[in-house]
């Protein structure tokens, strides 16, 4: 296996590109263009899917057994739910987010007739018309409302700006690029995994490295809303690791330096095997990791199962903190990743069974069931018992 070096300014700039293409889920087309011409300019072949889901392959020694690595250029966002007589708008979410982080946005409505730019409010929002009743608002969906830049008194003043009912709404990300490495913005999730995945393909292509199998280098439109990775990964592909955010949050070992492996998310554990050797190649190229369990996410690794796809699935995630709402990441996460992907795509196969869907017992994997060894002395066992504080004492008897 060999890490290869990331160019962070490469890294840094592809992010602050992505980061500039608004692509909630529903309207993707513009920055699925961006990225295939960006895969393109790395020297490979794009193939889409009917809707927008990104494949790009890179030659192997050998096709079988693919390896494949996932991220997905679809953000948080909203949609038109309904005309409202004092000309603003009426939101529901896409994607799973709290209005909580919508109140005082700025954001771009696309219409048939155009993009108009507006401002997400409270439904009371002049202090010096509504005084305290300002801070006893309830906290939802049902409680914003999207204010427009264009002149639009009433429902007849929207019909005629074009605006219609399941218009989309992107929120702008606000980016700021620290020098301590510290990035801040919304919808570092997921394009932060876009940015550092096309890094470790440019670290890799730079290289020239060759690697054992074929790897897919994968791009999902409709994560957000759970369709993910449902409809883009080929029979030939054998592991597939997702590249997503982590929660750095109290209760959590995910952080925003290093590599965070998920051990499992709300749809169970992630494969052991995949998992395992995720691990490994971390301590053998000294890439600081940790691992995490997440309760209330799920990635393109859940999509792909479900829909049947029978591959090993893992995740690797960069720490965020206030996932879904104000993001903040850490560079030094994202070119950690870039460094595992680079270092794992050239590891040695070990599951040589995983070539072929399905076959005989031969060669099927094998988890560890003995007992482990544990190497207790007598005196070390002594030294306890004679301990004033230890249970079994005799002044405790």
């Amino acid at each position: 296996m060999q890490r290869l070096t990331i160019d962070s300014e490469y890294l840094s700039d592809i992010l602050k590109s992505l980061l500039a293409i608004p692509s909630p889920t529903g309207y993707t087309d513009p920055i699925v263009r961006f990225v295939t011409g960006e895969l393109e300019k790395l020297g490979l072949s794009v193939e889409l899917t009917r809707r927008g889901a990104i494949r790009a392959v890179r030659r192997g020694v050998d096709s079988r057994g693919a390896r494949a690595v996932v991220s997905h250029v679809d953000t948080l966002g909203a949609q038109v739910k309904f005309l409202k007589d004092n000309g603003r708008l009426e939101l529901v979410p896409i994607g799973t987010w709290s209005a909580r982080f919508a109140e005082g946005a700025r954001a771009t409505l696309f219409t048939e007739k155009g993009a108009y730019r507006g401002t997400i409010l409270p439904l009371k929002a002049s202090g010096h018309t509504y005084n305290n009743e300002i801070d006893e608002m309830p906290v939802g969906w049902d409680y914003v409302e999207l204010r427009v830049d264009a002149l639009s008194r009433d429902e007849e003043d929207l019909d005629r700006l074009g605006i219609e009912i399941g218009d989309i709404v992107a929120i702008d990300p606000q980016p700021e690029f620290l020098d301590n490495g510290f990035i801040i913005s919304r919808h570092l999730d997921n394009k932060a995994g876009v940015a550092l995945m096309l890094a470790a393909l440019k670290a890799m292509q730079d290289a020239n490295v060759e690697t054992p199998v074929a790897s897919h280098w994968l791009f999902t439109i409709a994560e957000e809303v759970g369709v993910g990775a449902s409809s883009i990964v080929a029979p030939e592909v054998a592991s597939l690791v997702s590249v997503d955010n982590g929660t750095s949050a109290p209760g959590q070992n995910s952080s925003e330096f290093g590599v965070t492996i998920a051990m499992a998310d709300q749809t169970g554990p992630f494969d052991w095997h995949l998992t395992k050797k995720l691990v490994d190649v971390c301590k053998f190229n000294d890439i600081r990791y940790q691992k995490d369990v997440f309760r209330y996410y799920r990635s393109d690794s859940a999509s792909a199962v479900e829909a049947g796809a029978d591959v090993r699935t893992a995740l690797v995630a960069f720490g965020v903190d206030a996932s879904h709402g104000y993001e903040r990441i850490h560079m030094h996460a994202l070119r950690s990743i870039a460094e595992l992907i680079t270092a794992y795509l050239t590891s040695d196969v070990e599951i040589k069974r995983d070539f072929q869907q399905t076959g005989p017992m031969t060669g099927f994997t094998r988890q560890p069931t003995g007992r482990a060894q544990q190497e207790l002395s007598a005196d070390v066992e002594t030294e306890k018992i004679d301990d004033p504080e230890h249970p079994h004492h005799a002044g405790h008897a």
